[in-house]
């Protein structure tokens, strides 16, 4: 019997450029492989299709991915005119074709106009969405159609970068929860024809851009040179998910309190109640997530939220 190689706790932010044609989770196993983490997750996931940042996150940094989902992404895509797949991007077969647009700059510009803002968007059959338990593209296989509820989106830009006669190549700044699968078919439309994503590539995800990307085969190379603790001087601190919260320096007393699940009286009278906040120690440790309460009329307290692991 093959025994399993031991992992052992690591803690930190890699931001990797996921290569294509893997999944976000397989990435993430790669890498957490070669780490020898025993924890892992990533912060929004990217289809095998899409290439670009993704953020993954070891040991007590999986306790904040969820800033990374919530963060507003941004990303380079090339919309192919005159089909329509049934996945929305390359990997589907095709269900319908139609003419090619009479484009022309002013058009596309006038339509990239009109979906910037604010609007409601139908999630796709070919998601990761669940409907009882089980995920929509699986159902999407079965042949099946289940009703999406509309979710609201933002477009903060929709920049024009190159067009054909037969596809454009846009950039795209977004809300969460958007899916540029959709809006290329809906831009598709409204320019007359039908379409899908021929590539997908995520430029950002919250602050994280592609110059601050490492690669799988840079990651393998560093491992292969020199082992899996090598490797973790990739690494970012826990805390750069957080960097746009507001922090606080604790003293001695309060960080006992905190890192004990208890609360500890504050004098930072700019600190608004409900905000989270960035905690450090004395010796200027990040040691986790706090909210600001209300102790009284006069006083605020921070009471723990979530904190990192001790030890």
């Amino acid at each position: 019997m093959q025994r399993k190689t031991p992992r052992h706790r690591v803690d930190g932010v890699l931001l990797l450029d996921k290569p294509l044609g893997w999944s976000s989770n397989r990435a993430l196993q790669k890498v957490r492989w070669l780490l020898k983490a025993k924890k892992g997750g990533h912060t929004g996931n990217l289809d095998p299709l899409a290439s670009g940042v993704l953020p993954l996150c070891f040991g007590d940094a999986t306790k904040f991915a969820q800033f990374g989902l919530e963060a507003d992404k941004a990303y380079v895509t090339r919309i192919q005119l005159g089909e329509q797949r049934n996945t929305g991007d390359a990997e589907g077969a095709v269900v319908a074709t139609a003419a090619l647009p009479q484009l022309t700059e002013e058009k596309i510009l006038k339509q990239l106009e009109a979906f910037r803002g604010e609007q409601e968007q139908v999630p796709p059959m070919y998601s990761a969405l669940k409907h009882q338990g089980k995920k929509l593209y699986e159902l999407a296989r079965e042949g099946k159609e289940i009703e999406r509820k509309p979710r609201r989106i933002f477009l903060s830009q929709l920049k024009l970068l190159d067009w054909g006669a037969d596809f454009l190549e846009i950039q795209v700044h977004c809300s969460k929860g958007t899916y540029i699968r959709v809006l290329g078919e809906d831009l598709a439309l409204a320019l007359g024809s039908l379409g899908y994503l021929a590539s997908l590539r995520r430029i950002q995800s919250g602050p994280f851009a592609e110059d601050q990307l490492v690669s799988l085969a840079e990651l393998e190379e560093i491992w292969e040179a020199e082992g899996e603790l090598a490797l973790e001087a990739t690494l970012h601190p826990v805390d750069l998910l957080l960097e746009h919260l507001p922090s606080y320096a604790l003293n001695q007393e309060q960080t006992y309190a905190l890192t004990h699940g208890q609360s500890a009286r504050i004098l930072d009278s700019s600190l608004g109640i409900g905000e989270n906040v960035r905690l450090y120690s004395p010796e200027q440790q990040f040691i986790g997530l706090g909210e600001v309460r209300s102790a009284s009329e006069s006083t605020l307290e921070m009471a723990p939220k979530k904190m990192c692991s001790s030890g």
